[in-house]
């Protein structure tokens, strides 16, 4: 795989959405698990159901309107929400990358962040947990007003960098993601941290990882 632009999701490739929830999971109880997962997609759904009304909004105001239903659907005390929102913010990176970004920063590839976050949303994860120096760039949906997978999402890295689709690795652990990466003309590698099978959206990678580490084997 020869390229020089390596392009990652966020939020379930770099960083771990159900890390809010498990810090809390004390006061959540054995519920935790099953209520980070319904918040996570409840807040996807919402992204693609206001893209499709054209009623945007931003990241953040979405993923704080999914917790909403999502502490209602639990029963979670609503004095937590602030705890959990304020834990959204500095989500905890995957194990390995940290390690696996610096290899390939020595390397000299070019490294970005594609995500529906927000600006300082994309600011403040990278910094929490010290991977600022490490990215050139943090490509947020807010440039464009609407959700991954439109294209004009997968555009944004394309304009700025003046190359070719196919020049750029793109990896997600979302496979709605990688579908609507691939789609575009993205070299584009699925991240399957838990096993799961791939949707039926008219793509399938030709590569596939269990983590960040087995990326270095690829390029």
């Amino acid at each position: 795989m020869k390229t020089n632009s390596i392009i990652f999701d966020a939020y379930g490739t770099l960083f771990d959405v159900n890390s809010a929830a498990e810090k809390c999971k004390n006061k959540i109880g054995d519920k935790w698990e099953a209520f980070a997962n319904f918040w996570r997609t409840t807040q996807l759904e919402y992204t693609w159901l206001r893209s499709l009304m054209k009623r945007h909004k931003n990241f953040w105001q979405i993923t704080e309107e999914s917790l909403d239903k999502s502490m209602k659907v639990f029963g979670i005390d609503m004095v937590m929400k602030n705890d959990l929102l304020n834990l959204y913010k500095v989500l905890s990176p995957y194990p390995e990358v940290k390690e696996v970004l610096k290899i390939l920063k020595n390397k000299n590839y070019k490294l970005a962040i594609l995500s529906n976050g927000t600006p300082d949303l994309l600011n403040e994860l990278v910094q929490s947990n010290q991977l600022n120096d490490l990215f050139d760039d943090l490509f947020s949906v807010e440039d464009v007003k609407i959700y991954k997978p439109d294209s004009r999402v997968y555009d944004l890295p394309i304009k700025k960098y003046k190359i070719k689709p196919e020049e750029v690795t793109f990896l997600s652990a979302n496979t709605w993601d990688v579908s609507g990466g691939g789609n575009y003309g993205y070299n584009a590698v699925w991240v399957n941290r838990n096993n799961t099978i791939f949707d039926n959206l008219d793509f399938k990678p030709k590569n596939e990882v269990n983590n960040l580490t087995q990326l270095l084997e690829l390029i």
